[in-house]
This record gives C-alpha cells, structure tokens and sequence, in this order.
C-alpha cells in the first residue's frame, strides 16, 4: 500500500477534495462467527470491478461510480476475468498479472483442498470500486449481494477492497 507521499500529486490533490461521507448503519450488520473455518463455507467479494467475458464491463459514464455487481461463477478460470476498474490510483498491472491479487480463488480452492475451509461457494461477487455515492451501494446493491450470500449458506465471506 502506497502512504499518501509516494501517490502522485493528481491523486493527493483528488484526495484533499474528495467528498468523503459517513453513513451510519444501525444496527452494524455484524453477526458473531461460531463455526470453525474447516467446517465453514467461504465466498469472495472484491471491489476489483472483474466481469467475465460474456457479462458487461462496469460502466465508465456513471459520474459517481457504478454500484451493481457481476455474479463470478465458483468454478471459473479467474485469469480470464476482465477488470473494468477505473481508478487510475494504482498500477493495474499486478492485478493483470495474476487475478488471484484481487479474487484469490485459486488460493481458496488450494485451501479447500487442505481441509482448512470447508468448501468455497459456487459463486462469488465483483463491484467497482472507487464509488464516489455509495448510497445505492448501501441501499440496494449490496444488500442484494448478502441476501444471495445468506441463500447460499455462506458463513463467511473475504472482502478484497481494491
């Protein structure tokens, strides 16, 4: 992670103006984790704005920041994914490189196979990130991801902010 010295001065200068919001959510949807991770079913939700190639990019002309999802299916190839992330605030090229930086689902399948998850969930989640009016995202979009996540009987979920 970069400390704000090293970003540069288009991004710091974006930074000091950026209209940060605070949204209070009571209660904090929280629940207590009482189940041992060997017996846990696991998905992934990344801010990474991956898409397959047969689902649309993330749209570019929301002035705000797109705040749906795509669906990435469990059993997918991750480096075919396509990432549709418009912040030009760090260097794509790691997440171009191995998709795994910003969706680990080979590690997590690597950990399946070890017995120290109980088994990865058939599909997992993609949003944009740098959403600059989350109020879609909070009120719509990502409760429709829990609601998703809650049918499928995930206990646990890895959130990868990009």
């Amino acid at each position: 992670m970069a400390t704000y010295e090293e970003m540069s001065l288009r991004v710091r200068l974006f930074m000091k103006g950026y209209p940060f919001k605070r949204f209070k959510i009571d209660p904090v949807p929280v629940a207590p984790f009482d189940k041992s991770l060997s017996k846990a079913r696991v998905a992934l939700v990344t801010s990474a704005g991956f898409h397959t190639p047969e689902q649309p990019g993330f749209d570019q002309g929301i002035s705000m920041g797109d705040a749906s999802f795509r669906e990435i299916p469990g059993h997918i190839d991750v480096q075919i994914l396509l990432e549709s992330h418009n912040s030009s605030s760090f260097d794509h090229a790691g997440i171009e490189a191995d998709k795994n930086l910003a969706l680990p689902v080979d590690r997590f399948r690597e950990l399946e196979a070890e017995g120290a998850i109980g088994e990865l969930n058939h599909r997992h989640f993609s949003f944009m990130g740098s959403i600059l009016n989350p109020r879609r995202l909070i009120k719509e979009t990502a409760p429709q991801v829990a609601r998703s996540l809650r049918a499928d009987k995930v206990d646990a979920v890895l959130l990868t902010p990009v």
